[in-house]
């Protein structure tokens, strides 16, 4: 038998509950590679965070489905690996994408109590690739078609259609482009000059056919469009990723919530000079310590005074969820976008296990190694906006958040204390806050008592145990 029929296709596995497609950022393959169990093989980008896809086989390369940048449907294959390329086991019939069943235990494959095995969350499902939408900023282009997968020798019972002539993958253009068309039309759109990527296909699948060519050729010239210095007059983006699940979010938060904000400017010197202090302890001194983390002991000294500020509206079951527990979220910018991960049951952490969680937080953002499940379940929010040098701003509520906490930059301004006027550190707060949930009185006493622990946090320590 071949050593082709040990070709076994790797499904893109669901990768968070919820979560439906993927995006391919980077292969870390190539076709011909060797690659060993567990080798990350590609990083996807999902709607909440980017994240590498481990093998689940031993063995060579074979088949690349998918091109960077093409937005795959959970359970469609991306990649085909050969687990027996020296053929020196003896190979098992030829496995399909519908029929093959992953071993015990890996990614896709059968868990204990019944369940499939997948990164994180369950199900994954079988359907077709979804490619991303067609730019209206320039004639249609259909996208690159997957490289034809390498071929399987396999016993047929049923006949099938003979399948179509397959479709040459182009090189990405400079414009971000994508098109489809086979290798014949290709030759002929070069030797006349025509740019395909200006062409709306009208062949299967959007494929540009030889009389898309002649038309295009044949076609009046478009009048030009004028540019500006630095290129385009117009760039166009597309919304994926961790950008279209922030917007759906705040949208959906913004027209269900009714959002109140309030505000209280607050004089945080002592809070400065009291963190100067701790950084200079020498238990302290390879701890990041920032203005952010007396913010965090704050918010979560104030949230045990008021519980109700830490809690959540169930609109089915028509109840106030209070939460036991604070699952503190930190307000990210990253390069894919805003992410708010959270640290879970950050109530129980010491000062120091407070910053230590922190300061991981932030750099695992940045990485863009942030989990899914590190991005679910936050009770309160704080965002940083002062590290902008904004004074302070009006925060949209994380979806199932009854409150959130806008920290403005901390600079000197003349501020009335002891009966003169000095330079003091002064920084301005913004609580948005559900009205469903949190009344005007609520609201007002847990950011007054928020304003003076700030104020002199080592004495509200002391008064508030």
């Amino acid at each position: 038998m071949s050593a082709t029929m040990t070709i076994k296709e790797f499904a893109l596995p669901d990768l968070g509950e919820g979560l439906t497609e993927g995006e391919i950022l980077k292969w870390l393959v190539g076709v011909g590679d060797v690659i060993e169990l567990n080798q990350p093989i590609v990083e996807v980008e999902t709607a909440k965070a980017a994240v590498e896809i481990p093998a689940k086989w031993a063995g060579k390369v074979v088949t690349i489905h998918h091109p960077e940048g093409t937005v795959v449907e959970v359970g469609s294959p991306i990649i085909a690996i050969d687990t027996d390329p020296s053929g020196s086991s003896s190979p098992a019939p030829a496995p399909s994408a519908d029929s093959a069943e992953p071993e015990a235990g890996l990614i896709g494959g059968p868990a204990p109590g019944g369940r499939t095995a997948v990164l994180v969350g369950y199900g994954p499902k079988t359907t077709e690739a979804k490619r991303r939408p067609r730019s209206t900023s320039a004639p249609a282009a259909a996208p690159v078609a997957a490289p034809a997968p390498a071929p399987v020798v396999a016993p047929a019972p049923v006949a099938k259609a003979p399948a179509p002539a397959p479709v040459a993958a182009a090189p990405a253009p400079a414009n971000g482009v994508h098109v489809l068309a086979k290798p014949p039309v290709r030759k002929l759109a070069r030797d006349l000059g025509v740019d395909l990527a200006t062409i709306a296909g009208t062949g299967p699948q959007g494929s540009i056919t030889r009389d898309d060519i002649e038309a295009a050729r044949s076609a009046p010239a478009p009048a030009p469009v004028r540019a500006t210095a630095a290129g385009p007059r117009e760039q166009r983006i597309p919304v994926k990723g961790v950008r279209k699940l922030t917007a759906a979010n705040m949208v959906a938060s913004a027209f269900t919530a009714p959002h109140v904000t309030e505000f209280l400017t607050v004089d945080m010197t002592r809070a400065m000079k009291a963190l100067d202090r701790l950084k200079t302890n020498r238990e302290w001194r390879d701890v990041r310590v920032s203005p952010l983390l007396v913010v965090a002991k704050g918010v979560l000294m104030a949230l045990k005074r008021h519980p109700m500020v830490n809690s959540s509206w169930d609109e089915a079951a028509q109840e106030i969820v209070v939460k036991n527990y604070v699952n503190l979220g930190i307000a990210a910018a990253t390069e894919r976008g805003l992410i708010v991960p959270n640290i879970a049951d950050a109530q129980d952490l010491s000062l120091r296990e407070l910053a230590d969680a922190m300061s991981g937080l932030v750099a695992t953002a940045k990485s863009g190694k942030t989990p899914p499940a590190a991005m679910t379940g936050g009770t309160f929010t704080i965002t940083n906006v002062g590290v902008f040098g904004v004074d302070t701003g009006t925060p949209i509520l994380p979806p199932g958040e009854a409150a959130i906490l806008a920290l403005g930059t901390i600079r000197e301004q003349p501020w009335a204390y002891k009966g003169k006027i000095k330079l003091r550190q002064v920084t301005t707060l913004g609580l948005s806050f559900d009205h469903r949930i949190i009344d005007g009185e609520l609201g007002s006493k847990f950011l007054r008592d928020l304003g003076e622990f700030l104020t002199d946090p080592e004495a509200a320590l002391l008064a508030w145990g």
